[in-house]
This record gives C-alpha cells, structure tokens and sequence, in this order.
C-alpha cells in the first residue's frame, strides 16, 4: 500500500505537476484495461468554455431526481478534494486513500500526469461509491482526454472558441475536431448553439461515428447563476439529462428539473459577493469567447465593475483579450504578481499591454487591498488561480450561501 494518508497524496499528486501533459491515452488505458468493468452511467462534458457550469447543472438534475452521482471537474481553488464529489460532497480523506492506492495497483509504474491520476482516482472512488451517474469534465481537449480511455455513454459538448491554440490548434475547426473525439460509436452527443464552423465539425465526427448529435436551445427558466451563457449551459444540461434518464430510466419531474437548475452553483460564475465594505464581481472568465460573455452578462444584470484586479497565464493571445478587459471596467486596472504559477504572465508586463490605467501589484493581497480602497464594484477575472487567492483569503465565499 503506497499510500497511507491524504497528505502523502496531495504530496504525490503535487509532485507530478499541475502543467505537465503528455498526450496520449496509452497510460490511463493500461488502468482502464486493469479496471473493473465500469457499473455506472458516464457523461463526459468538453468544451471551451462552460464545462463546469453544464456539468453542475447536469450532476445536479441527477442528483435533484434520486440517483447517486459522482462529478468530476477541474481545477479547484483551495483543496484537491473539490475536483471529485460524490453527492455533491467531497469525499473523504479515507475514500481517496482508498481509491489511489488501487490507483497505484492498477498503473504504478505507468507514469501517469497529474490529470489521468485524479481521473483514474474518480473512477474508482465513483465504482466504490455506488454511483449511477458520473458526470466527467474534460480537461482542454477531447481527443487524448483521460475519460475516454473508459468509454462514456454520452458526450456533451459546451461553446467551443479560440483558446489552447499552442496545443489543439490554431483555428476554430482544429479545435472542435480535437474536442469532437468524445462523440463515440453510437452513443447520443449533445451540443449548445455553436458558431456554424464548429457545428459543421462535430456534425461530420457524429456522422462518422453513427452517433446522434442533437442542438439544445438555452433553457428559458430561472437559472441559479447569472448571464445569458448560463441558460445555455442550462439548457444543454436538460436535453442531455432528458436522455439519460431515459438510460436509467428515471421520469423527469418539472418541479425537479426547476429545483435542479435554480439551485446549480459552481463558485467563480459571475458572482456577487460583499468583502471589506465593498462588493465583488468574481468570474473566472479568462480566453476571448469566455471575455465576451462575461460583458454581456454585465451589461444584461445591470452590473458596472469601477475597478479590475486581473491576471492571466502567457499562453493567452492578449492580443485580442486586451481591448475585452479594457472594456469591463472605467476605472483602474490591477494586475497582480503570481510567481508561485510558472505560466502566469507577470504583473507588471500584463500591466504594460493593458495600458495607462493599469499598474502592477505585488501579490494578489496587495491587489484586492488597493482595489477595495477604491469607489464602485471589483471585478476580478482573467484567471481562475487568482480567484482561488480570492477564496483563500475568503473561503466562506466558496458556498452559494453568501453570494
């Protein structure tokens, strides 16, 4: 048993490296292959953007209609625990010991990244658990993502835009074929309202594969988190659920399904929070498409952010995120320091393409400290790892309950 306690491996699963990718599947297969046979209903979620909030909102119908769930998604701000949740609970440190160490029987010497060890990791902790759906988020792409070493049972496939261009490929097409590799053999594949280019795509994979692509239409209803992407996201949640519960043959209740996508929250949404006498408006928008729907979503809830503490990591094209971030607020830019994040673009350079209103700081802290000395609203997005120092500072905003 190589592991005896949670701390030996967060420590190991450190180890490996947040950024380190190696694209192929050949490692998790060996797992896959030595695993049993997979017990529950697996829906596998990619995208650009909207992975997360579409699979909240479809974990949560599940969850909202009886069944047990798994969710698997990533990253997390503060503790690994958050990337795998059994009933929408984190699950005990006992049950990841558990389910890494059959982890490190079944592929020890595999070397697996540190996203195929927490995928592997979820499938076993969900086998344990008893679940009857697990609802797995894609890391960036599709082709080479670690859940489709285990087969899935529908692929799910949110807004698709420009973002990883140095890995999936420089156009909107090169994107959608990599991302289009979780439609499988006859399984039913599901897609939001895309650019025509990218429906073109995915329409061909499904085409190819004899698989079923259906278009859903954004969900009309009151939806739990803010913006239009967000019924989007809703709506692609719902057509897809429809499916499965037939699979699991489960009767889709209104009220439920109501319930269900009014009380969805995934932290880092456009979300609401009061903090040291000011209010905050946190999005962990952080490519062009994700920009784009975070000003429309401003504009659309009346909200009008003074100030703007921002980072982002170097591989982003600032070129054409610039004038997006520009645009968020009047007021004052800040762009915090995040050495202790090899890929993140140091403030003071992301200071000087931002232009005369912004300047640097030295830490996150010292961001949000000056940002709050200011008038009007904050908003802070650019990157999810600087809303994680926002949450580390103020954990209780994690929970919808004080937002």
């Amino acid at each position: 048993m190589r592991f005896r306690n949670f701390l030996e491996i967060s420590k190991y699963v450190e180890d490996l490296g947040l950024f380190h990718m190696d694209l192929s599947l050949e490692r998790v297969e060996r797992f896959a292959q030595a695993f049993d046979p997979v017990k529950f209903v697996v829906a596998h979620v990619a995208g650009t953007n909207g992975k997360g909030s579409t699979a909240a909102f479809l974990e949560r119908l599940a969850r909202e209609h009886g069944l047990r769930t798994g969710l698997s998604t990533s990253p997390h701000f503060l503790d690994i625990r958050e990337r795998v949740l059994v009933d929408g609970e984190p699950l005990s440190e006992e049950a990841w010991v558990a389910a890494a160490n059959q982890v490190d029987e079944l592929a020890g010497d595999a070397d697996l990244t540190y996203f195929e060890f927490l995928t592997c990791l979820a499938m076993s902790a969900f086998q344990r658990a008893g679940v009857r759906l697990a609802v797995m988020e894609a890391g960036l792409g599709g082709r080479y993502d670690a859940v489709r070493a285990f087969g899935a049972d529908m692929a799910v496939m949110t807004h698709i835009g420009l973002d990883h261009m140095h890995v999936l490929g420089p156009t909107l097409e090169y994107i959608a074929r990599d991302k289009a590799h979780i439609i499988r053999k006859d399984t039913p594949a599901f897609t939001c309202i895309q650019d025509a280019r990218v429906l073109e795509v995915l329409t061909e994979r499904a085409q190819s594969v004899g698989a079923t692509l259906d278009v859903a239409q954004p969900f009309t209803g009151r939806v739990g988190m803010r913006g239009r992407h967000q019924r989007s996201n809703a709506g692609l949640a719902l057509l897809a659920w429809r499916r499965l519960a037939e699979m699991l043959c489960v009767s889709v209740d209104g009220r439920k399904v109501e319930r269900a996508l009014a009380e969805a929250f995934v932290p880092g949404r456009l979300q609401v929070v009061e903090q040291e006498g000011a209010v905050w408006y946190l999005d962990g928008a952080h490519n062009e498409p994700a920009l784009l729907a975070l000003g429309r979503a401003l504009r659309d809830e009346g909200l009008s952010p003074e100030t703007l503490v921002v980072s982002c990591m170097r591989d982003k094209d600032l070129e054409r995120m610039a004038p997006l971030l520009r645009e968020l607020c009047p007021g004052q830019i800040l762009c915090p320091d995040l050495p202790w994040y090899e890929r993140m673009l140091p403030g003071p350079e992301l200071a000087r393409i931002l232009g005369e209103r912004a300047s640097s700081a030295l830490s996150p802290v010292q961001g949000f400290e000056r940002a709050a000395q200011g008038k009007g609203p904050i908003l802070v997005c650019g990157s999810l790892y600087l809303l994680a120092e926002f949450y580390r500072l103020y954990p209780q905003h994690l929970s919808r309950s004080t937002s």
